[in-house]
């Protein structure tokens, strides 16, 4: 019915000519007192006639707005299964497609050429920044006294950030590096821990790890990415308690801790880009790409992640892996 309406709306003008050509004749017809029968008996033929070609004008044109529709899928990709060219106007429009697709063609060729070397610079910035975080951290050697220990952690935030930026930049290129196979989900959870270790010891926190033994089909060092900006954030608002890592069966990683938690207005939005929550403002040293980045690598992965709020206070995260994919050993 949409269609026919949609029809019936382009073919309004030759509608209204008929219309008013036929009102054209009857009033000649009764000027000149001759009979209207004739005029109705002709109208009638005319209508007839026009509902056979219309019908057919009909047919032809829900086939090019089907064909139409099929090409909005496809028409990003190429410009294959364009109707067919009736007249100089389908010509000119076809001709302008063409114009914009291929000028579109070129802007996004220019963009990812553009995003390539931008990609490529800031990998090799993250590198070379390394070596002289690494260079620093040997500087400080094993020296075990309050400022060497601040130190250490405010180089270990450095190279953190510079693997956010480097991370932001990946998970938007057309490729990525994932390597999805089964791991030991004590590993991934061991390695972050040992990153930390010194700012568990610094803050006097108590972490609750009971290894599980269990693997999960994943990226390990997209995970391990993962798992790292989820206790960077329990370390940087749970001032005093613990932090707790659960592995709860079929397949869920559960982290959670006794820091001042997350309001209850920021919890729907705590995984949107920028987005940094009242915590985060009164902090003013959120960023909000943390759990942004944390929520894309879940989804690429296939994990689903989210946030709540204990009633006892703190906050919990929990990464929900692929169910049928979850392997115990």
């Amino acid at each position: 019915m949409k269609i026919l309406i949609g029809y019936i709306k382009t073919r309004k003008k030759s509608i209204t000519a008929y219309i008013f050509f036929c009102a054209v004749f009857a009033v000649s017809f009764y000027l000149y007192k001759l009979p209207l029968s004739a005029v109705c008996y002709s109208s009638a033929l005319c209508f007839f006639a026009a509902l056979i070609f219309s019908a057919a004008d009909f047919r032809k044109y829900a086939k090019k707005h089907a064909q139409l529709e099929a090409l909005k899928n496809s028409v990003t990709f190429s410009l294959n299964g364009l109707p067919e060219v009736e007249n100089d106007l389908d010509r000119d429009y076809n001709e302008l497609i063409q114009i914009l697709f291929d000028d579109k063609c070129r802007l996004v060729n220019e963009m990812n050429k553009k995003y390539s070397e931008m990609t490529d610079y800031y990998t090799v910035w993250v590198h070379q920044i390394k070596t002289p975080i690494f260079a620093m951290n040997l500087a400080l050697g094993n020296e075990d006294d309050p400022l060497h220990r601040e130190l250490s952690e405010n180089l270990q935030k450095i190279e953190q950030y510079a693997d956010m930026s480097l991370c932001y930049l990946r998970l938007d290129s057309e490729s990525t590096d994932f390597v999805i196979r089964s791991c030991l989900v004590d590993d991934i959870i061991k390695q972050a821990v040992r990153k930390f270790s010194m700012q568990f010891i610094r803050r006097k926190l108590r972490l609750d790890y009971q290894p599980s033994g269990c693997s999960v089909v994943t990226d390990e060092k997209w995970m391990l990415f993962v798992i790292e900006q989820i206790l960077s954030n329990s370390l940087k608002y749970t001032k005093q308690g613990f932090i707790a890592i659960i592995f709860e069966r079929p397949g869920t990683l559960c982290i959670r801790d006794s820091g001042i938690g997350i309001a209850q207005e920021d919890m729907p939005r705590i995984f949107e880009r920028g987005f940094t929550g009242y915590n985060g403002r009164n902090d003013k040293k959120a960023s909000g790409i943390g759990l942004y980045l944390c929520r894309r690598i879940c989804d690429s992965l296939g994990h689903r992640i989210s946030a709540y709020a204990p009633e006892d206070g703190g906050t919990e995260i929990r990464i929900v892996f692929k169910a049928p994919d979850t392997i115990y050993e």
